[in-house]
């Protein structure tokens, strides 16, 4: 199995996964990029995984399936081009001999799903679309501050090893945010410099370890004495009852984040 991130547009990823001549892609909101790398790596299109249905996952879709025949898979509860096969959190696909397990993570979008595999290549696969960012979370469109905390809490139960595989390169904005959340947190001091140097040889950040999340990330982290400290300190006129109130302000504070 060979993991591949495909840029797109300004800062998206289209992720391939490769199993010997076929290979599977997740949200490809551009057919070209998935095209050019099939024909240079002489690979058979099998599968499509869409976890959401924003255009910039989606817009590929139909010129990919029409051009190679691949079978679409996406959530059961979301608009996507017809014809695809829904799925929902608690289903498994088998696909390019690895299975995957369809999680339900609405929050960013009502029906948003996550694809994860517990061994592909030797390590755990998860592809997130806009649920979880390294460092970040998505923004919440249709869902409500609950549904993205028990989505993240879903995701954040997963194997320490899980390779954290999110649609967008927005770490080093995101850990600007995280470091005014938890200026004295050395892991992520540490994990923004290896960022900082991965942007500079134009690397992607990505995949993130998950084990490395759940240590850095705020929106991980919400529960936190250190971050619970910092929310009220920036909110100190709101309520913060519980935990959905601290993770609300938490997101809403990083909205307007300069």
């Amino acid at each position: 199995m060979e993991l591949v991130a495909l840029p797109a547009f300004d800062d998206n990823y289209i992720w391939l996964l490769q199993g010997g001549t076929q290979a599977l892609v997740v949200d490809p909101g551009d057919a070209a990029p998935v095209l050019r790398a099939l024909h240079e790596r002489s690979l058979a299109l099998a599968h499509i995984l869409v976890t959401h249905h924003h255009a910039d996952h989606t817009g590929g879709v139909a010129a990919l399936r029409a051009a190679t025949g691949a079978e679409v898979f996406g959530p059961a509860r979301e608009q996507l081009p017809e014809p695809f096969t829904r799925v929902a959190g608690g289903e498994a696909l088998s696909l390019l001999g690895v299975n995957f397990q369809v999680i339900d993570v609405p929050g960013h979008t009502a029906g948003h799903v996550a694809y994860f595999c517990p061994d592909a290549g030797g390590a755990p696969l998860l592809f997130c679309g806009d649920t979880l960012f390294s460092g970040g979370c998505g923004r919440m469109f249709e869902g409500t501050p609950a549904q993205l905390l028990a989505s993240l809490d879903r995701l954040a139960a997963l194997p320490d090893a899980t390779r954290v595989c999110c649609a967008h390169e927005y770490t080093l904005s995101n850990l600007r945010f995280a470091g005014a959340v938890e200026p004295g947190n050395a892991a992520l001091r540490d994990y923004a410099l290896q960022c900082q140097e991965l942007r500079a040889r134009g690397a992607p950040t990505l995949p993130a370890r998950l084990e490395t999340e759940r240590a850095i990330n705020p929106f991980l982290r919400s529960r936190q004495s250190s971050v619970r400290q910092a929310v009220r300190a920036h909110a100190p006129s709101s309520s913060l009852a519980d935990d959905v109130a601290v993770f609300a302000a938490l997101r809403q504070w990083k909205d307007t984040f300069q």
